[in-house]
């Protein structure tokens, strides 16, 4: 994927971590108007980073999913309010029982645009007080991704069956599905 917000025509680049990248792709490959969630390692010292590297906390990366969409069908501050409301963006360097900062949740942004936008729904968030906890989400500038492995792609689709699809990504697909069943690709909407 490219390193700027624009990639072609009107397609767009954010990249997000919330924790394991499984979850994330999960969720964000669902929503009409993403055209891809890849997931890999962002925002680290190490170039071309193997799991085992960033899983021992080491490189500095986080586990992200870099999400292209099209605007005009989904805007980037929809696709914020998905990413808050699907982990929990006030514990810092963890989501659940995945604990380091590779874990953290963190908004690359690839413009000025982006950072704007991603700072104003972080303080409306806060504002509003809909977490108990402050929100430590990171908002800093996409300095670089490297996609993951193959066998991370598509993860939760293909190994619906293991302890922690059904654990921990389940309830974040369900929190999904329930909260934006208008937003879903219709291959993913219950019938």
């Amino acid at each position: 994927m490219s390193n700027s917000a624009e990639i072609s025509g009107d397609l767009e680049v954010v990249t997000l971590a919330s924790g394991c990248f499984w979850c994330t792709e999960a969720v964000f490959k669902r929503i009409k108007g993403v055209v891809s969630a890849v997931p890999g390692y962002a925002g680290g010292s190490v170039n071309n980073p193997t799991y085992e590297q960033v899983c021992s906390g080491t490189t500095g990366h986080a586990e992200a999913v870099q999400v292209q969409f099209d605007p005009n069908i989904i805007s980037l501050e929809q696709i914020l309010e998905i990413f808050f409301y699907t982990h929990d963006p006030t514990t810092l360097n963890r989501q659940g029982n995945d604990v380091g900062t590779q874990y953290r949740s963190v908004i690359f942004y690839h413009s000025e645009r982006q950072k704007d936008i991603a700072y104003k729904i972080k303080s409306d968030l806060d504002k509003k007080g809909i977490y108990a906890n402050p929100i430590v989400t990171e908002i800093t500038t996409f300095s670089n991704f490297y996609q993951a492995e193959d066998y991370h792609k598509d993860y939760y689709d293909n190994n619906r069956s293991a302890p922690y699809c059904n654990y921990v990504i389940d309830p974040k697909v369900n929190k999904l599905l329930t909260k934006f069943s208008t937003k879903l690709k219709h291959e993913y909407l219950r019938h």
